[in-house]
């Protein structure tokens, strides 16, 4: 047995595009705290590019967080991936127009290999996760916006939840003589959905921020299996009464799959950064360190290091001080799981190819030869679209509290704006003069 209960076989060609598999999907009726549907106009010639992403109106998430700044994007969900966020644009205040920033964010896989080698499953196209989406009730989407997906063999299932939720401070700071402070609390815009797979619940969440910033996070909850109580020590960890029942210790290995357009060009490069310290001299002196840029121009599979940090860089754009605008890849605790030629590193940046869509058990139907697997597609060649794949696992020992129900452990990473805007797109108007050196005396 194994903790996928009855688990539906996955199906070749399940997904579909947004037109027809939610063709009957209604958004919540009124706007409300969460995200709100407008149609805008088409752009006529030398006009500003439209502010609404290019999808219809029940499929369209907008919202304009405290201190002005506004998230656009569209939204899909299939049967293998869940939740799909296409077209992902980013208007700071006081911006003429969006700025583009992804082209398609998604899930890639959640790969579970059990500790005895016994089971190992790739839940989201091997058992059923896109089935799972839950039904959820207004508590669970706090001031927010429920919107119905249609599921293919399920029907509607009011699954999808768009709201905002307080973050705590944006930024503080006083000045030096103590007579003013700045500070701000912030709000961002999460757009979530849960799906069960056998006895787990998947919380798949997505985050934006006032500052620029997307969080990605996958939650997962539920119960542990109740049929995994067979292991021994080393393989697992005794719950209940004494130690005559052990839960068998696994892996979640989560996968992303992002597809930048960043300005709206797709010929974005990969920068590698590494800090290398010195201890200090002889002489006297602090220690010294070193940061060294590399540009990926071939795929790559990247392991996370101390000090080591990857950007994904705009081919086109820059901001107003002339600094062109990235997004840094911030993962966030990982267990890197040996297990597997695709587990073994933390992130991938792959030449973009329609047939990739998993990191494991992919559907995508390549040919033949081509491999399953994203480590199998890194094989050399020149980056000029690249794809990013982010892999951050858990290694889930459970303990007493995981019952009943299980707390939710999050795993994720974050993408977080560098150089999009000349200063923090939040500036109070009284220290927009401070670009560049801080005036003394603030």
């Amino acid at each position: 047995m194994s903790h996928r209960s009855n688990p539906r076989a996955r199906k070749r060609g399940a997904v579909l595009t947004a037109a027809v598999l939610l063709g009957t999907a209604t958004a919540a009726a009124g706007p409300v705290a969460g995200a709100t549907a407008a149609t805008a106009p088409p752009a006529r010639p030398n006009q500003a590019p439209a502010a609404s992403p290019d999808c219809s109106a029940a499929y369209r998430i907008t919202q304009k967080l405290d201190g002005g700044t506004t998230w656009r994007m569209c939204w899909r969900y299939d049967t293998d991936a869940g939740l799909t966020l296409d077209r992902i644009t980013y208007q700071p205040p006081g911006a003429a127009a969006p700025i583009k920033v992804l082209n398609s964010a998604r899930l890639a896989q959640i790969h579970v290999p059990y500790d005895d080698g016994g089971a190992e499953y790739d839940d989201l196209t091997g058992a059923g996760f896109g089935w799972g989406l839950q039904n959820l009730k207004p508590a669970e989407c706090p001031g927010g916006t429920l919107t119905t997906v249609k599921v293919p063999e399920i029907g509607d299932v009011k699954g999808l939840c768009t709201t905002t939720r307080a973050r705590g401070h944006a930024y503080r700071m006083a000045s030096d003589n103590g007579s003013k402070v700045w500070a701000a609390q912030a709000k961002d815009l999460l757009v979530y959905t849960v799906n069960k797979v056998g006895w787990y619940e998947y919380i798949t969440e997505w985050r934006f921020t006032a500052d620029g910033t997307i969080g990605a996070n996958v939650g997962a909850t539920g119960s542990l299996s109740p049929v995994d109580y067979n292991a021994t020590d080393g393989r697992g960890w005794p719950l209940g009464k004494g130690a005559r029942g052990y839960a068998t210790s696994h892996a979640h290995n989560v996968f992303w799959k992002l597809d930048f357009g960043l300005d709206g060009s797709t010929k974005d490069r990969i920068e590698q950064f590494d800090s290398t310290v010195t201890a200090p001299a002889a002489g006297g002196g602090g220690p010294t360190v070193k940061t060294k840029r590399t540009v990926v121009t071939k795929e790559l599979a990247g392991d996370a290091k101390n000090m080591r940090w990857w950007r994904v860089v705009s081919g086109t754009g820059k901001n107003a001080d002339g600094h062109a605008r990235s997004y840094e890849i911030v993962p966030g605790h990982t267990d890197t799981h040996a297990g597997r030629g695709f587990t073994k590193h933390d992130v991938y940046f792959t030449q973009s190819r329609a047939c990739e869509k998993f990191a494991s058990n992919n559907i995508g139907n390549c040919a033949a030869g081509a491999g399953d697997s994203v480590d199998r597609w890194v094989n050399g060649e020149t980056l000029t679209q690249p794809s990013v794949w982010v892999n951050i696992g858990f290694h889930h020992i459970a303990r007493d509290e995981d019952q009943q129900p299980m707390p939710v452990h999050w795993q994720g990473f974050q993408l977080a704006p560098r150089d999009v805007t000349a200063m923090n797109p939040l500036t109070p108007a009284d220290l927009a003069s401070q670009n560049g050196q801080p005036d003394l005396g603030s």
